[in-house]
């Protein structure tokens, strides 16, 4: 079995970010759909949830598996890393343009809506968010961008 810290070094590769955005979210998905909501194979390494959202141009539901940080008041960060590539994922424009949205959390569909967290809050949440994963800070290093960071709140 890989430990915990191999798997951090591996997913802080420039070669995981090509790689990962591809076949991950694909697998989640695939198996997401035959256990009927039951596992998210993501999940194994950090906590993970399945979000439908409101496509921002296209209006159309959108299904992205997403590793997130359950908080102990009963919400949830989602992280917009892209695995630290350049651009923001397109997840995070649908919830600017549509913040609510249904998360799959454990097999429960799960009514939400999500908030854009900035400055003093985003940066607390942020600290807990490199002790929760560390290769987010090797992620947030990569890019110019300031990596988008929700909280999502049951509706």
């Amino acid at each position: 079995m890989i430990g915990e810290k191999t798997v951090q070094r591996i997913s802080s590769t420039r070669g995981f970010a090509k790689v990962a955005p591809h076949v991950i979210p694909a697998l989640d998905r695939a198996v997401h759909r035959l256990t009927r909501g039951k596992v998210i194979l993501s999940a194994q390494m950090l906590p993970g949830v399945i979000l439908t959202s409101t496509g921002a141009r296209s209006g159309q539901a959108r299904r992205s598996p997403l590793a997130c940080m359950p908080e102990s008041d009963g919400t949830w960060i989602l992280i917009g890393s892209n695995f630290g590539r350049p651009g923001h994922p397109a997840w995070t424009a649908n919830l600017l343009a549509h913040p609510d949205a249904v998360i799959s959390w454990k097999g429960t569909d799960i009514a939400v809506t999500a908030h854009l967290l900035t400055g003093e809050e985003r940066a607390a949440v942020w600290k807990r968010l490199l002790v929760f994963w560390p290769p987010y800070a090797t992620y947030q290093a990569r890019v110019e961008r300031e990596i988008r960071v929700f909280r999502i709140e049951r509706r």
